[in-house]
């Protein structure tokens, strides 16, 4: 089949790619104009594999189409239209044209959700279900006839991040295969979508992202995850706009114990621990916000908040200097309009993007010899001089960055052990769903050693879902069986200095 893409992003290249795969003649690709002398990922895909590329900056003037738009796309012969993540809204002499229609992917379960952010409302109304849809597209906003649906579990410390990279994105471009498969065998289902259920929400910017302190706990900690990274959920405190990411409500076992933060209109003064900053709701409950954006765009741990800059800078080796310079290179192919990048240099600032953010992940990973960063690294790092200090204590082992364990202590032949007693999952340990726990008892004497987290169905979802991410795409699946045992046992104290519970 004959087939004209029109969109944009990574998800818009595995689409074309995974078209092309199958056997489609992709007659063209239609995405955004350069920004910054930056191709996007389908224009740059398409270009390379030689197929025709359009990059209007519009398609119709005064509510008109554009007669040399329209004439270049017809001159295609398109038979289908696809539209993966289109953020351009096209004529419907366009949309309307093949013989086929056109189709667009969306990130929620239509009719919930029509709008650009549907995946934060997701969140921000604490829906237990999400998914994506493929509809045919007609004259309305995303209110055309279903064509697919495939639906997943919202988790409750979900972000936009976490939900698009595990279900949205993946299973969203196999969606898009599987849907025009089904046109081409002739199969394909139009189904009416309802109107019983529908909800349209405008698009969410900054400054619509203020928190509004008069809900309840949940309520909250769903808009900041809802907002998570962009545009991210703010509020006034500490004489400046502070912006946060990373909530959990999952705050067992927390004292609000700490430097109190005043901020005007909330509940409680919010209260800065070890583990990060609590927040109360008008209900009285907790959540716990564990990174702040300062005004100044700086990212720093929620911890952190009324700390000093880290003025014990490392010294860089000059193995590691060279390594510096490889990486700023590597700043200034991302950055081409920055003419010299110095210390000072701000990624974001500079005009990066989060497409920018995986490019950089890759780029270091080449450059170091595989090193795995995480998208958030970089955005708590967002100078080059900081950037450069993580990824010197990360090539050195990152020793600074523990993983905070809440340890029952017990006395035993004279010893005191140190014995977690939560979950492992996605590399932290945390509470069951609910706080469920059970007893577990010695073998000695039957007595209660300890309350141990009970893990429900969903902790479940959640491991497995973390294990398979973290053997598909980190390092894990990509290391050695030796070094898998190398990091298992790191930290362990050796054999025979290890404590014997027992006694024998």
């Amino acid at each position: 089949m004959k087939i004209a893409v029109i969109g944009q992003s990574l998800f818009g290249q595995e689409v074309y790619s995974h078209l092309k795969e199958e056997g489609h003649k992709v007659v063209g690709v239609f995405t955004v104009p350069d920004q910054d002398g930056k191709v996007d990922p389908l224009g740059l895909k398409a270009e390379q594999d030689g197929v025709p590329v359009f990059k209007f900056s519009r398609w119709r003037a005064k509510g008109q189409a554009l007669p040399d738009v329209v004439a270049k796309y017809q001159a295609l012969g398109a038979e289908l239209n696809v539209l993966p993540f289109c953020s351009q809204f096209i004529p419907m002499e366009i949309i309307s044209a093949p013989r086929h229609g056109s189709i667009i992917y969306h990130p929620s379960l239509l009719p919930r959700h029509r709008g650009a952010s549907a995946i934060n409302w997701t969140l921000i109304h604490g829906d237990k279900k999400g998914g994506f849809t493929i509809f045919w597209a007609d004259d309305g906003l995303d209110t055309g006839d279903l064509l697919l649906q495939k639906e997943c579990d919202i988790f409750p410390d979900d972000t936009v991040s976490t939900l698009y990279s595990r279900f949205l994105f993946p299973e969203g471009v196999k969606g898009m295969v599987q849907a025009v498969r089904l046109i081409a065998e002739g199969k394909a289902p139009r189904l009416p979508q309802p109107e019983e259920g529908a909800t349209y929400e405008g698009i969410q910017k900054k400054e619509t992202a203020r928190i509004n302190w008069e809900q309840p706990a949940e309520a909250i900690h769903n808009w900041i995850r809802g907002n998570d990274k962009v545009p991210g959920a703010w509020t006034e405190a500490c004489g400046q706009k502070l912006t946060f990411f990373n909530s959990t409500l999952n705050t067992a076992g927390l004292v609000p114990e700490g430097e109190a933060v005043p901020i005007p209109g909330a509940h409680r003064p919010g209260v800065v621990t070890k583990a990060g900053l609590l927040l109360f709701g008008n209900d009285d409950k907790m959540l716990l916000v564990r990174n702040i954006q300062l005004e100044d765009g700086k990212m720093i741990p929620a911890s952190q908040l009324f700390r000093g800059a880290d003025s014990s800078a490392l010294e860089l080796t000059e193995e590691e200097l060279v390594t510096a310079e490889a990486v700023r290179d590597a700043w200034k192919r991302i950055l081409p309009r920055v003419p010299e990048v110095d210390d000072s240099t701000d990624f974001f600032k500079s005009g990066a993007t989060s497409v920018d953010v995986v490019r950089l992940v890759e780029e270091v990973k080449e450059l170091c010899d595989g090193l795995e960063l995480e998208n958030e690294d970089v955005y708590m790092a967002t100078a080059f001089g900081d950037f450069i200090q993580l990824l010197v204590r990360k090539l050195r082992g990152d020793k600074e960055s523990k993983c905070v364990i809440d340890y029952v202590e017990m006395a035993v032949n004279k010893l005191t052990l140190h014995m977690p007693h939560q979950l492992f999952i996605g590399g932290a340990f945390v509470d069951a769903e609910g706080s469920r726990t059970y007893e577990t008892v010695s073998p000695t004497d039957g007595s209660v050693i300890c309350q141990v987290a009970l893990a429900q169905v969903s902790d479940v979802d959640k491991a497995v879902a973390a294990a398979k991410d973290a053997f598909e795409h980190g390092l894990w699946g990509k290391i050695s069986a030796r070094d898998r045992g190398r990091l298992l046992y790191r930290g362990l104290p050796s054999p025979s200095t290890r404590p014997d519970p027992t006694g024998t």
